[in-house]
Parts: C-alpha cells; sequence; structure tokens
C-alpha cells in the first residue's frame, strides 16, 4: 500500500490489537501495525484523521495512489464507498527499545450505544468501535514528525497557571496533557461527561485540582456548557501568565472562551479554543461548512 502523503503527516494501515470499555461513554480501541514505526508524536492534544470501513467492507476505502489529490477523488466516490473519516486525539503511545511507535490508543466516544450496539442514533464510528475487533483495518491520517501542528496545546514561556476545560470527546487529550505535566505546574480542570460512571481516576505529576461534572448530576440548558456557572463562581490562583486550553462542543468552546477572556481578562492569545464538534451536526456537515 502507498503512504505517500505531504510530510509531516501521511497514512498509516493499521489494525485493531484489543479493545477495552472504559467506561460507560467510552471505548478504548489499541490499534498495531508495521508502519506505525514511522508515527511520531509529543502526545497532548494531537489530533488524528481515522478512516474507518463500511459494514461489509474489509477495509477503508480511501484512494491514497492519488498521492496530494487523494482528498478530491475520495470526496467523489459513492457515500456507501467512500471510508468514513472521524477526527481523534491520541490517547497514548507506546514505543520500542529504539523509539519505533509500536501500538497507539484511541478513545470513542460511544453517541447512542447502550446495551445495544445496534442502536439507531448511533453513529457509524461509535457503531464501528462498539463492535471492533482484533485484526480490523482501518486507516489512519497522522504525524510523522513529533512536534506538528495538529498539536494544539502549547503554553507560552512563563505560564503559571494552567486552565483546563473539555467536554467527553475532549477527555483523552485532557488526560494525556495532565499526564505529560510536569510537578509544580498549577492547574484548574473542569471536565464534563454525561455520565457519573464516566468520571476517571487521571494520573498527574502536576498540582492539580480537578472537577468533574455530569448530566446526572446537573441541570442546565442543553446549549450551555455544566461548568460555565462553576467557572464564574471559582475563585483562581493568583497568576501573572496564566493559560487556558479549551475543548469539546463548539458552542459551549465559544462562551467558555467569551468569559475566560472578557470575564476574567485573560490575553486571548493565552487562549487555545478547539471545536471538536457542534450539537445538532455531523462531522460531514461540519466540513461542508468549513469548505
Amino acid at each position: 500500500m502507498s503512504t505517500a502523503v505531504a510530510s509531516p503527516f501521511r497514512f498509516f494501515s493499521l489494525h485493531v490489537l484489543r479493545t477495552r470499555r472504559v467506561s460507560p461513554s467510552l471505548t478504548r480501541v489499541t490499534f498495531g501495525g508495521d508502519e506505525l514505526r514511522d508515527f511520531r508524536s509529543h502526545g497532548l492534544d494531537q489530533s488524528l484523521s481515522l478512516f474507518l470501513p463500511h459494514p461489509g467492507q474489509e477495509e477503508p476505502v480511501v484512494p491514497i495512489e492519488l498521492g496530494d489529490s487523494w482528498w478530491q477523488g475520495w470526496r467523489e466516490l459513492p457515500d456507501d464507498v467512500r471510508a468514513v473519516m472521524r477526527s481523534y486525539t491520541l490517547r497514548g503511545l507506546r514505543a520500542d527499545a529504539h523509539g519505533r511507535t509500536t501500538e497507539i490508543d484511541i478513545d470513542f466516544v460511544l453517541h447512542g450505544i447502550g446495551g445495544d450496539s445496534g442502536s439507531s442514533e448511533a453513529g457509524p464510528a461509535s457503531r464501528w468501535a462498539s463492535q471492533a475487533g482484533p485484526g480490523d483495518r482501518v486507516l489512519l491520517l497522522g504525524p510523522a514528525l513529533a512536534d506538528n501542528r495538529a498539536i494544539r496545546f502549547r503554553p507560552p514561556d512563563g505560564t503559571d497557571l494552567v486552565l483546563l476545560w473539555a467536554d467527553e470527546t475532549a477527555l483523552p487529550a485532557t488526560a494525556a496533557i495532565l499526564e505529560a505535566l510536569p510537578a509544580g505546574t498549577r492547574v484548574r480542570a473542569w471536565i464534563e461527561v454525561p455520565d457519573v460512571q464516566d468520571v476517571q481516576e487521571l494520573v498527574t505529576d502536576a498540582d492539580a485540582e480537578i472537577t468533574w461534572f455530569t448530566h446526572s448530576t446537573h441541570d442546565t440548558a442543553q446549549d450551555s456548557p455544566m461548568a460555565l456557572d462553576g467557572i464564574r463562581a471559582a475563585q483562581l490562583p493568583s497568576a501573572e501568565r496564566p493559560y487556558v486550553w479549551i475543548a469539546g462542543e463548539s458552542g459551549s468552546v465559544k462562551q467558555l472562551r467569551r468569559h475566560f477572556v472578557s470575564e476574567r481578562g485573560i490575553d486571548r492569545r493565552a487562549v487555545t479554543f478547539v471545536g471538536y464538534w457542534r450539537r445538532g451536526l455531523t462531522e460531514e456537515q461540519l466540513r461542508e461548512q468549513g469548505e
């Protein structure tokens, strides 16, 4: 299989090694493959594009033989043939003694998946993840250089307080960020998840205070982040150079960015905001709006 895509990103042909249900709303899929030896990333909130097959297909259909024209070729394929494309963040990476990547983890949010894995409310990626098994094949568009533009979490030099907000879609990135932060880093984090059982014990050496919000314990407007009132009421530690990272549903991200910049007076250049999804729209619809 050809893997030619302009550096620092390229295609990687991968297969499922194992899966693990992390919580009611999250399942972790571990991928491997010989081509991973050229995968490089510093982690954190590393963004990836994953291509999944339709039911009945042995592998996702992406015309990577077209080189830099693969995108246009992919868009021109019939809907029921063209691979399902979804954006994710890297949850974990393992390498051998020579620094070659051997495995990567991606956490999938199981939208609309309960006891019935065939739920009609579930999207194609949720359905795929809920049924994935060893050997299932996917295609990944990811980094061949560890420091790349798809890593957004970049606190400026001199940052003395890190503020994080995430919903369940940004929880994998948040967990990876917390794991990477060094001891002594002051962190306040607010995380929103659907169910109390989705609350995780996050590992970090940082001086972190983490507050969880769940739909089962908070009554709030559907189009407003549950954490907004809590963040507004929070007495933040004194800081001269705070840095903010907020990621998740686009509408919530915009409201929180407005709070930190307009209400808290934090320099907008020290606020990183990423909309992973938008309520009421599929990723295909979002992509069409951005073109």
